[in-house]
C-alpha cells in the first residue's frame, strides 16, 4: 500500500501541539516557535522520511525532540537559575530526623491513573508550576531523555547539582499530583 504524501496543510493542523509541547519543554515561546518551525521545515524537506509506521504526530515529535535539543544547546547560556532552584523542599517534607512530616497518601494504582489523558494535563500543569530551572532540567531528562553528562555540558552544573535538582523538581511534582490529581480522586469516590 503506497503512502500518502505528506501535505503542508496536515502538518499545520499539528502545530498548535507540536508549539504546546515545545514551550512545555523550552519554556521560552520565541525559542519553542523556532523548534517547531525547524521541525516542520524538516518534515516538508524529507517527507519520505515518513514510513507510515507511527502517526504523523509521532514522527513530528521525534523530530522535534532533536530540535529542542539543538535549541537547548544553542541557548544555554541564557538559562538560568532562579532562587526557588536553591529553596529546600527537603525541609518542608521531612522533619529533621528524615521521616515525613505528614504520611504521604496511598495513591491505589498509579498505572491506572497513566491511562487518563487527563492525569496528563495535570501532570503538564504540575511541571509548569516547578520553579526556575528544575522543570527545565525535569523535562530534559525524563522526557527528552537526555544523559547526565550531555545535561550538565549544556547548562554548566555539576553531576551532583543536576541529581539535587532533579530530586527536588520530583518532591514538588509528588506534592503537586497529590494535591490536583490523587486527593480529588479520593473526594470523588
Amino acid at each position: 500500500m503506497p503512502l500518502q504524501p505528506l501535505h503542508p496543510t496536515d502538518l499545520e493542523a499539528l502545530r498548535p501541539q507540536l508549539l504546546r509541547y515545545a514551550q512545555l519543554q523550552l519554556r521560552n515561546p520565541a525559542w519553542a516557535e523556532d523548534a517547531v518551525s525547524e521541525t516542520l521545515l524538516a518534515a516538508l524537506e524529507r517527507p519520505q522520511a515518513f514510513a507510515g509506521r507511527s502517526q504523523l504526530r509521532t514522527w513530528l515529535i521525534g523530530i522535534l525532540k532533536h530540535k529542542l535539543v539543538d535549541q537547548i544547546r544553542r541557548n544555554c547560556r541564557e538559562i538560568s537559575t532562579t532562587a526557588d532552584d536553591e529553596r529546600s523542599i527537603e525541609d518542608e517534607l521531612f522533619a529533621a530526623d528524615g521521616h515525613w512530616r505528614e504520611q504521604p497518601a496511598d495513591w491505589g494504582d498509579p498505572e491506572h491513573s497513566l491511562q487518563q489523558a487527563e492525569f496528563f494535563r495535570v501532570l503538564e500543569a504540575c511541571v509548569d508550576h516547578l520553579p526556575g530551572q528544575q522543570g527545565r532540567l525535569f523535562m530534559m531528562r525524563e522526557w527528552l531523555e537526555l544523559e547526565t553528562d550531555e545535561i550538565c555540558k549544556a547548562l554548566g552544573i555539576t553531576p551532583t547539582n543536576l541529581w539535587v535538582m532533579l530530586h527536588r523538581a520530583r518532591l514538588r511534582l509528588r506534592e503537586c499530583l497529590q494535591l490536583n490529581w490523587f486527593q480529588s480522586r479520593e473526594v470523588g469516590r
